[in-house]
């Protein structure tokens, strides 16, 4: 399927917003949203993805 990943176009297997954390790598804490709208960690396995969906994936960075 073919969604936007941070401003990117990106093909994907995920089917849900927790597949795809998976399937990109991310682990920790991160924050996400879907078509601009928010989704908490607890509804990330119940998240279906859906055909040119833009997502948002963002991870705290350290720095100074």
């Amino acid at each position: 399927m073919k969604i936007v990943l941070n401003g990117d176009p990106k093909d994907v297997k995920a089917s849900t917003l927790a597949e795809l954390l998976d399937e990109c790598g991310f682990s920790g804490r991160v924050a996400t949203a879907v078509n601009e709208e928010f989704v908490p960690s607890s509804l990330r396995v119940a998240h279906a993805l859906s055909e040119g969906d833009r997502v948002e994936i963002l991870s705290p960075t350290q720095g100074g």
